[in-house]
């Protein structure tokens, strides 16, 4: 029996993408995404040590460092809609990331909270 409950994962990955990742495979599926909904989403972001937005802080930080650009205009669009940051904090984070990222990952990181923010719900 898996020790894992992967059920508690798809409901915290759905949180925390706001359910705009579309659907998940059913399990089996993917041996991948079945191991990160059970370990990652069924333990790690149930942790109440960190917020979800404190979470979602660090991996903005990690993701611009990495130049994961499609991962960040994810996680930017889910902090927005889940009001877990505004436009200005989203400037003020790309502000203050480039000094640590670099410019050209600081630039694209500006082109992507420029998108995200754009397309916001007022």
């Amino acid at each position: 029996m898996n020790q894992y409950d992967r059920s508690k994962g798809e409901a915290k990955f759905d949180e925390v993408y706001c359910g705009d990742l579309g659907a998940l495979p059913a399990p089996g599926v993917s041996p991948f995404i079945d191991y990160m909904l059970e370990t990652l989403f069924g333990v790690l972001w149930q942790d109440a040590t960190l917020s979800i937005r404190e979470r979602r802080l660090l991996l903005l930080g990690v993701l611009a460092a990495q130049g994961e650009d499609a991962a960040l205009a994810i996680h930017l669009r889910a902090a927005v809609k889940r009001g877990e940051l505004t436009a200005a904090q989203l400037q003020a984070m790309a502000t203050f990331l480039t000094q640590y990222v670099g410019y050209p990952r600081g630039s694209r990181l500006f082109r992507i909270v420029g998108d995200v923010c754009a397309t916001a719900p007022t």
